[in-house]
């Protein structure tokens, strides 16, 4: 039986990015020696419980790799040399290394996994941000720590982990394929689109609420929740309809955040807040709507647009980013705020231009399917692990 070594971190929160790990862990657990490597052990169970996900924990090997008192989301040097020594000493043991938290030095070739576009190389975060190259101090000292401290250690920089031919590198998307590629020019690897775990027991034929608008996800800055809340503002203005907004997340992952958006509300009785949704909750919530709203523009893939397809909603995206791949329709795309606004307006008034995006929308739900991501990922784990 192979023995194979899986890395992922399991932080403080949990989304669309511990989806494609655990699925991993749950196909391999029965079918490989598998090790489990870990930032935060003690949050796996949490994780698996909270989305689904099936795992016995009494079936695989778990590692602590991060050193004594290590706090999720710290990224300190210290944190980084002590992962890299464990990493590497249990990697000794294994035929196959897997990273499902971007690119890692198992200081030996392995398969890594991106599920974001700020993986640890600050020139190319900058790059796909569109700010080109140019460092700043803080970035500096970080490139300084790249060219002289990882060396002295033994440690590759992200760039050269990339860019070596002997490691195979996973995109998420063809966005985050295309923008890896024009950064580091050919790599080996193939783009690999992560599991949507959510699968509703059953999407209605017509959504409960014809004037009902959706979100679901992390209630950050980098969301744009108050572009949302403008285009169903204006959308609401544009048709003389009473489209509502119902936004499920925690509010208060930035207190100040939180309280500007809970401010918002006060004035505006067709906004609700509802709180974070799991399992049924969450399915209720989903399909009951009729169509949903996503303002991120640089965003690797798109979970949460891929449950919305699922659901049965008319998602309606910006035109950059990962989330227009995932829809596949141009006419759900827009530009600007008052472009979304007009889209959402036509959805709501116009029947015909409703019911074609839908069935196309239906069409492209079966990509993200459990059972067609399953088949991708069979035949995936069958080729990294022969």
């Amino acid at each position: 039986m192979r023995k194979v070594l899986l890395y992922y971190s399991f932080g403080f929160s949990f989304g669309g990015g511990e989806h494609l790990p655990l699925a991993f862990i749950a196909s391999l657990q029965s079918s490989c020696d598998l090790t489990v490597a870990l930032d935060v052990p003690e949050n796996l169970d949490r994780a698996s419980a909270a989305l689904g996900a099936g795992i016995d924990t009494g079936r695989f090997n778990v590692v602590k790799v991060t050193p004594p008192g290590y706090e999720p989301g710290r990224h300190g040097a210290l944190d980084s040399i002590y992962r890299f020594r464990a990493l590497r000493s249990l990697a000794r043991e294994a035929d196959v290394c897997i990273s499902a938290a971007n690119v890692m030095d198992f200081g030996r070739p392995a398969h890594h996994f991106i599920n974001m576009l700020a993986f640890g190389d600050d020139a190319f975060t900058r790059y796909a941000l569109g700010k080109g190259r140019r460092a700043g101090a803080g970035a500096r000292a970080r490139l300084l720590a790249e060219s002289v401290l990882r060396p002295i250690l033994g440690m590759r920089s992200k760039r050269g982990i990339v860019c070596d031919p002997k490691e195979r590198i996973y995109p998420n998307s063809r966005y985050v394929d295309g923008l890896m590629r024009g950064f580091y020019g050919n790599f080996f690897g193939e783009v690999f689109y992560p599991p949507v775990m959510f699968e509703p027991s059953h999407v209605p034929d017509a959504a409960h609420d014809p004037l009902k608008v959706v979100y679901i996800g992390r209630i950050v800055p980098e969301k744009r929740i108050e572009d949302l809340v403008s285009i169903v503002e204006r959308s609401r203005a544009v048709s003389g309809l009473g489209i509502s907004f119902h936004v499920a997340g925690r509010l208060d992952q930035s207190p100040t955040y939180g309280r500007k958006l809970g401010e918002m509300a006060e004035g505006r009785p067709w906004l609700k807040f509802v709180g974070p949704l799991y399992g049924e909750e969450k399915e209720r919530f989903l399909t009951s709507g009729s169509y949903a709203l996503h303002a991120e523009r640089v965003e690797a893939f798109g979970i949460s647009v891929a449950e919305y397809l699922k659901a049965g909603l008319v998602p309606v995206v910006p035109d950059s980013g990962g989330a227009p791949e995932v829809v596949g329709e141009a006419e759900l795309k827009y530009g600007t705020c008052e472009e979304a606004s007009r889209i959402l307006a036509r959805l709501a008034t116009d029947a015909e231009f409703r019911q074609r995006c839908r069935r196309r929308c239906a069409v492209r739900a079966a990509t993200f399917s459990r059972e067609a991501y399953e088949t991708r990922q069979r035949k995936l784990l069958a080729e990294v692990t022969a």
